[in-house]
């Protein structure tokens, strides 16, 4: 193993947390500092390539699969490299933040595969940053079981035959970790979350007979999966382990990355092991790119637009063709449902749209799918089970009847649904809502019994300002203003005060949330991404 370099990270602004020695060790310091040097600079170039990229679309409102790629996609020959055991079943997984007792509910919830979450699902203050990798270390250990200490319930893990598989999901490309520095400037918590992570368990998983997988979020194009297999090759030899012991599955939820599927799956072919179609981050990369295009990309209420909109149904059915072609996982979207111990009638009707979306899904050829809570994982595995019977997968489903063009991934105007005016009163409510519980230090937050994370907030603020800068005209005669998006979030402050009491109401972050959803919702200058400025409220 190299040797520690000598000048290691700096742990800045950041109250010293129990055990965090274990996690920030200066081996580990070392190897985080090194993948910082080497790749951060690539990083730097990628995001301004983003912004590139992003005024191309709004020159010619189209987007188009690249020309300088079209012989990957050509080439019928290459596959990625063949499946792993502990990744070839992957028929239902669940999502969720790292914290203890997620974790062990998680790994004990019957799902093939816990999607272990630093990102979306987690609010990034320092101690959900440490504690979540020492969970996961503990986790491995089987040293994980606690009691609550509010309930007194105690919590343990199962036998290691019966546990999920864990694919874990650093943050962004675009977000930074503050809290650590070499020579004063910010590394990206990407590396920060994957460096830690792997440096400490990688050895571990091996011996387990499972490896470093990941899930790899917002991905704009193939070059930053090439940057991302980069990063594996490196760390594979910087702690002595075979190449292709990493394996990657890259969530498919920017538009653009909808063009260059096969192109990122070439890239990681040693290390790739699927993509993952995901709604709501997906949704608001086209609000973000195509925002400046017109009437004919103007989004719907969120929950009209569901898998079966004919753009949806697009960029779902060339993501199974393509994963297949390829020898690769496809794995479908989210089930947000949370169920009801108080409202049978609500579960019951929930339960039957999670059936059908995973009916769906199962059908159309996709491996396996996402659900929020362990309630939903018997009947994801039903609709699987129904298909798969004892196969692992349906890979062998080539799905050559799809033939999508590249219009038909951005026809917005292909579904028939407009935007409601009780739409913009429940974007500001999840909004508001969301954001309060984020600056509090949580990710993943039950409203409204659904489990909304952060790309819920960002369709949520973006639908907002799209359809005030398109001048939506509701059903009921009245236009989308900043003075009516003002009321609205003023009435839905009032209305919360009134339902948790003045108490609770002070004692949280909801005029701070309030004040940070309407900057990004009316600003004449869109933000890119809502976690950005969030980030900079976050304390912790």
């Amino acid at each position: 193993m190299s040797a520690p370099a000598p000048s290691p990270l700096a742990v800045v602004d950041a109250d010293t947390l129990p055990r965090q020695d274990e996690v920030l060790d200066p081996a580990a310091l070392a190897f985080v500092a090194e993948l910082h040097r080497r790749f951060t600079p690539r990083r730097d170039e990628l995001l301004i390539r983003r912004h590139e990229r992003r005024a191309e679309i709004a020159r010619t409102s189209t987007l188009d699969f690249l020309p300088e790629t079209a012989a990957v996609r050509a080439d019928d020959s290459w596959r990625v490299a063949p499946c792993p055991p502990a990744l070839n079943d992957r028929r239902v997984e669940i999502t969720g933040p790292t914290d203890r007792k997620m974790t062990i509910n998680a790994l004990n919830s019957g799902a093939r595969i816990w999607l272990a979450d630093f990102e979306d699902a987690s609010a990034p203050t320092w101690e959900n940053v440490i504690t979540g990798q020492l969970n996961l270390m503990d986790a491995y250990a089987r040293k994980v079981d606690f009691t609550d200490p509010v309930s007194g319930k105690s919590y343990a893990l199962k036998p290691a035959d019966e546990l999920a598989t864990v694919v874990t999901r650093p943050r962004g490309w675009h977000l930074d970790e503050r809290h650590l520095q070499f020579e004063g400037r910010a590394v990206p918590g990407a590396l920060v979350d994957f460096g830690l992570y792997f440096f400490h368990n990688a050895k571990r998983l091996i011996e387990l007979g499972k490896g470093p997988y990941f899930y790899l979020p917002k991905t704009e194009s193939y070059l930053e999966a090439r940057l991302w297999n980069d990063v594996f090759v490196f760390a594979q030899d910087y702690v002595g382990i075979p190449q292709g012991t990493v394996r990657a599955t890259v969530l498919i939820e920017t538009i653009t990355a909808a063009y260059e599927m096969d192109e990122i799956l070439y890239e990681l072919r040693d290390h790739a092991s699927g993509l993952n179609a995901g709604r709501w981050d997906y949704l608001f990369s086209i609000v973000k790119n195509f925002r400046d295009g017109g009437a004919k990309f103007v989004l719907p209420d969120r929950n009209a637009v569901t898998m079966t909109a004919p753009f949806m149904r697009a960029y779902t059915e060339l993501l199974v063709r393509t994963c297949h072609k390829r020898g690769a996982h496809a794995i479908g979207g989210m089930a947000a449902f949370i169920p009801s111990r108080r409202d049978p009638e609500v579960n019951k009707v929930a339960f039957a749209k999670v059936k059908d979306d995973k009916d769906r899904e199962a059908a159309d050829g996709f491996d396996g799918s996402w659900v929020a809570h362990p309630d939903l994982v018997p009947i994801a595995l039903a609709s699987f089970d129904a298909v798969l019977g004892e196969r692992p997968n349906q890979k062998d489903r080539l799905r050559e009847d799809v033939s999508v063009t590249a219009a038909e991934l951005i026809a917005v105007d292909s579904l028939d649904a407009k935007p409601t005016y009780q739409g913009l009163i429940g974007a500001v409510q999840v909004g508001i809502r969301y954001i309060e519980a984020w600056l509090r230090g949580l990710g993943a937050v039950a409203i409204f019994n659904l489990m909304e994370d952060a790309a819920t907030a960002e369709i949520s603020r973006s639908q907002i300002w799209q359809w005030i800068n398109a001048g939506v005209v509701f059903e009921n005669g009245e236009t989308a203003t900043a003075d009516l998006a003002r009321k609205i979030a003023a009435d839905e402050l009032a209305a919360i005060r009134g339902e948790i009491g003045e108490e609770a109401f002070t004692a949280g972050k909801w005029q701070q949330a309030h004040d940070l959803l309407l900057t990004v919702a009316l600003d004449e200058n869109y933000e890119e991404f809502l976690t950005l400025p969030a980030y900079e409220q976050l304390r912790g």
